[in-house]
């Protein structure tokens, strides 16, 4: 019995199950509460700091651990041996609230169900502040513990969880944290976490192929392509820049500056100056064409990148599609899914 501290429930089957179902729901809510906010001092319609966090990731981890573990425990309860073979895959993005970078997405499950045509496929976004959005339009996504949780209330013995991040930075390390909290309860038989875009060097030269032949055709080789990426002060940030020397190899008009890591534009500026640069083709570097696109690449304020390339001189050319909407780049995340697959 539960007693005082929630419903009373005898532990046996899927009310164990529906317990920790429950109580994940509820420990997102608070995590999303103005109560909580107040505690840790987070603002509203803000991404957490990152010490907060990872604090807080190890926290919900931690709290989701004695959940599971106290389920296992008294029941007895869970996908052991003798459990019916049930595979699922989890894909697990950042997020995105925008309508048009949705085709992103659907990209990804087509390409994904090709190549899985018998294997269910569920989704989680990692941005809170995505997912609270995509509710206030009637949409729900959950996080990819409460997905991973559900998919175990399902009955699924073995899932394989695909990061659809482009590298292996913060995100992908706190998806990585919640597949090894589940991997230690023990509620699956096999649960493997799959490659970000870029994780080794084949995936550096197949992403170099892809973005070669994903430039536009009517794009002369004395322009420039400038491309957008995200960025992260996470180690993994180099991956950036050796993609970037990976790409002059090939064609040493191309160019990867970040929003929010290096290089970023000013470094990238002084280059095009150099090479006497007179027009750019912007392009996102990012699995969806959403918020940072269209504003921080595109956008019409004086702090876009096409408004500071206009303005130092250099024509713009506007390409606004994400990398998950062009097949050469989905084929490399597919293949990923494949390494966890291989292991069921």
């Amino acid at each position: 019995m539960v007693g005082a501290v929630g419903p009373s429930f005898i532990w046996k089957g899927g009310e164990a199950e529906t317990f920790v179902i429950f109580y994940l729901h509820k420990i997102q809510k608070l995590f999303q509460s103005d109560v909580f906010n107040s505690i840790f001092q987070i603002e509203p319609e803000k991404e957490i700091p990152q010490m907060k966090k990872s604090v807080l990731s190890y926290v919900l981890v931690g709290l989701i651990v004695c959940c599971m573990g106290a389920v296992a425990w008294a029941g007895g309860h869970g996908h052991g041996s003798k459990a019916p073979k049930k595979v699922g895959i989890l894909l697990v993005a950042f997020g995105s609230s925008e309508a048009s970078a949705q085709v992103s997405f659907e990209n990804i499950e087509r390409k994904t169900k090709a190549a899985f045509p018998n294997t269910p496929i569920r989704w989680a976004y990692t941005s809170h502040i995505i997912r609270e959005k995509l509710a206030k339009q009637g949409q729900q996504l959950d996080s990819p513990e409460v997905a991973l949780a559900k998919m175990q209330d399902e009955d699924f013995t073995h899932v394989a969880v695909q990061s659809l991040h482009t590298i292996g930075g913060e995100e992908y390390h706190d998806v990585r944290r919640t597949v090894g909290a589940f991997k230690i309860m023990g509620g699956f038989q096999r649960i493997v976490l799959g490659y970000p875009l870029l994780a080794t060097q084949e995936d550096m030269e197949r992403t170099v192929d892809a973005i070669l032949k994903t430039i536009p055709k009517k794009r002369k080789k004395n322009e420039a392509v400038l491309l957008m990426g995200h960025g992260t002060h996470h180690p993994s940030n180099a991956f950036y820049a050796a993609l970037m020397f990976q790409l002059q190899q090939k064609d040493p008009n191309i160019f990867i500056g970040q929003v929010e890591g290096y290089p970023e534009l000013d470094v990238i500026q002084p280059m095009l100056k150099a090479k006497k640069i007179k027009k750019a083709w912007l392009m996102p570097f990012m699995s969806v064409a959403g918020d940072h696109a269209k504003n921080d690449m595109a956008g019409d304020e004086d702090d876009s990148w096409k408004s500071i390339l206009t303005k130092s001189g250099i024509k713009c050319e506007i390409v606004m599609k994400g990398t998950a909407e062009y097949d050469e780049f989905v084929d490399i995340w597919v293949d990923h899914v494949k390494g966890p697959m291989g292991h069921f």
